[in-house]
């Protein structure tokens, strides 16, 4: 077997690469290069090339396709771009905005996984006769009795299970991820050895699309009407002040409430408890309003049999924060321990030890004490 698990030279093994001009897959399809396999790097432009030079560290566009390319002309494998902005736009964008129009806070990232690169590109890959696709994302796949199982990176600072948990079973049949077992050191130390023009390219922290991390902007401008004023409310009913837009704010906020102080005694402070799209209003309480120990999924992926009666996991709430332990069901978890500011609209990935379980969309929370729901 091949170190990719084909029964065959790496020479006969064509490997296409995502390549989204970062250090991480500039090194995956460099060591593919060096081992012997035909590789095919592929880019995406995902949106257009003169916004994306306005910001840096802009993914898939711009710079980044430029980089992509000298990488591929340096170490002597083909590259293609393919651009899928219309496809971007439909699936990502156009989804990250009426998600926030529904008082939700979306993860970009994961439906780009999920309905671009892991689907149009992985068909792509497949369509070129590649016999599997390689990507830098820092997890693993793990064979186990003739099956493949996501496993959480051995780095679990750089771990990116959490944006990945929707990859079908099929999908992680056909995927590799060769740096999974690696810290991001060893990484670099492969770039340099390879003399990267990327070897030292800073990571990407910002959502692609999103200039200077201001989320509001980039609703406002695909919905001009999104900066709706409305009212905030407390959860006793108290009229408190007036929001901007509800697209300004997310459950558990603390900061930049715009509603001053001398609403609650000694001056304690309020939270966005929750957000009330269909009345345009910003619910808010005591930190205490926030706690929340059901959690309820729409859209789940499980790489493994929920059973009717659940089983126990442990499960992130957000990108994060560490695993907590809960009951999982098909379409909902019951934590063991109540948790604070779950937001509708991210995501719930379940885990036994590293194994990744799969997970969902968090469509709602409430409270088993005291009913409260959100």
């Amino acid at each position: 077997m091949n170190s990719l698990g084909f029964d065959k030279d790496p020479k006969d093994t064509r490997v296409v690469v995502a390549m989204s001009g970062g250090v991480d897959s500039s090194v995956v399809a460099s060591l593919l290069h060096e081992e012997g396999y035909e590789v095919v790097g592929i880019t995406l432009q995902l949106y257009d090339h003169g916004e994306a030079l306005k910001k840096k560290g802009a993914c898939c566009a711009g710079q980044d396709i430029h980089d992509a390319k000298r990488v591929a002309e340096e170490m002597g494998f083909e590259h293609y771009v393919l651009n899928y902005q219309n496809r971007f736009q439909d699936s990502v964008i156009n989804e990250f905005v009426d998600s926030y129009l529904k008082g939700e806070t979306p993860i970009p990232c994961v439906r780009c996984n999920q309905s671009v690169k892991f689907k149009d590109l992985l068909d792509t890959a497949r369509n070129l006769g590649a016999d599997c696709m390689a990507t830098g994302h820092y997890i693993q796949r793990i064979m186990n009795n003739g099956k493949a199982e996501l496993h959480r990176a051995v780095d679990h600072g750089k771990d990116q299970s959490y944006f990945l948990f929707a990859t079908t079973q099929e999908q992680l049949d056909f995927l590799r991820f060769p740096l999974g077992g690696w810290t991001k050191d060893i990484t670099r130390e492969h770039a340099e050895r390879f003399g990267l023009i990327v070897a030292d390219k800073p990571d990407s922290q910002d959502i692609c699309f999103v200039p200077n991390g201001s989320y509001a902007k980039v609703v406002e401008k695909f919905r001009p009407d999104a900066l709706k004023k409305g009212d905030i409310v407390h959860i006793d009913g108290r009229v408190l002040g007036q929001h901007d837009g509800i697209i300004n704010y997310t459950v558990g906020q603390r900061r930049g409430l715009g509603i001053g102080g001398g609403h609650t005694e000694n001056n304690t402070p309020l939270f966005v408890v929750g957000l009330r799209p269909d009345k345009n209003q910003v619910l808010v309480g005591p930190y205490d309003a926030l706690a929340r120990d059901t959690v309820y999924l729409k859209e789940c992926n499980w790489l493994t049999d929920i059973p009717a009666d659940g089983i126990d996991a442990m499960i992130k709430l957000r990108s994060v924060q560490e695993p907590l332990p809960a009951r999982l069901y098909k379409d909902k978890a019951i934590l063991h321990t109540p948790a604070f500011g779950i937001a509708a609209g991210q995501a719930c990935v379940a885990y036994h030890d590293a194994h990744v379980l799969g997970g969902g969309w968090i469509t709602g929370t409430d409270n088993s004490a005291c009913k409260v729901a959100a």
